[in-house]
């Protein structure tokens, strides 16, 4: 009897090790989430996926749910695609594009910092330029809510940005966020994309599968950018470690940037508001 006991003890003892190997292990995290460990650095898209999935629901209220995991939609109000012009933000005389914003004072000097090295990333280059609020009536209201996501294009009025701290405060979530509030989709979201990328429905999770739809898009005449800000990681959602997105020329082509805006990301800025050659201050 004693020897069964003893034998029983070993096997509970060996589960529990598995078990923790299973739950413990750097490939397993958050729906969606490949540790960068294991494929080299990760994209914006990445870190927002590790911080929603383990952080937000898929509504956040009782009439906002979240989309392509980081854009809020609320029920009844205009498409998520900003089609034409519709939700765009004002161009002034001066030929600058002025988003107003107000900061939560909850965020620290450091992570206040961080946040406007997110909004400079986005300026260089481009005729945005991000001003604290004084009395614009349409503005963003940047919070460390649950998460990082944002609502798409101007909306009118106050309009929420999430940049949770510490996980959304870094410097190209930051910027993904905004370009979503300047009124861009995902890259991969583009109408065309399957003439440039696969997609591996078979490796998606199923209840994410909706984050892969494609939208018809204004295009600006540029090319698609596999290196976007905008552009899901090539892990994006994985249920087994296997690629989601699958660049259909050169499987060795990079998706995604990690911090930073690509040049066609300022492009389309550019495009998009009719800017013509903005400065690089």
């Amino acid at each position: 009897m004693e020897r069964i006991i003893l034998l029983c003890m070993v096997c509970t003892c060996l589960s529990a090790v598995d078990a923790e190997k299973f739950f413990f292990s750097p490939k397993w995290g958050p729906i969606g989430f490949k540790e960068r460990e294991a494929h080299g650095d990760g994209t914006a898209m990445d870190a927002i996926i590790k911080a929603n999935e383990f952080h937000v629901t898929g509504i956040i209220d009782g009439t906002t749910s979240l989309r392509e995991g980081d854009i809020a939609v609320t029920a009844g109000k205009r498409s998520k695609v900003c089609f034409a012009r519709s939700c765009l933000w004002a161009k002034s005389v001066d030929g600058h594009v002025y988003v107003a914003y107000r900061l939560s004072p909850d965020y620290t000097e450091i992570e206040t910092k961080l946040i406007k090295k997110g909004m400079e990333h986005v300026e260089k280059g481009t005729c945005v330029k991000f001003v604290a609020r004084t009395h614009e009536r349409d503005f963003i209201d940047i919070q460390p809510k649950s998460g990082c996501w944002s609502y798409l294009g101007a909306r009118g009025g106050r309009q929420t940005v999430s940049l949770q701290t510490p996980d959304c405060l870094r410097i190209g979530v930051i910027a993904h966020e905004f370009m979503h509030v300047l009124g861009f989709v995902h890259e991969q979201s583009r109408f065309d994309r399957d003439n440039y990328v696969t997609v591996m429905w078979p490796n998606i999770w199923r209840d994410r599968l909706r984050n892969f739809e494609k939208f018809k898009t204004d295009n600006l005449d540029l090319p698609y950018d596999y290196g976007s800000i905008m552009h899901f990681g090539m892990y994006a959602y994985s249920q087994d470690g296997q690629p989601t997105i699958v660049p259909k020329n050169n499987k060795n082509i990079k998706l995604g940037q990690s911090s930073s805006l690509s040049r066609i990301d300022k492009l389309k800025i550019n495009k998009l508001y009719n800017c013509g050659d903005a400065d690089d201050n």
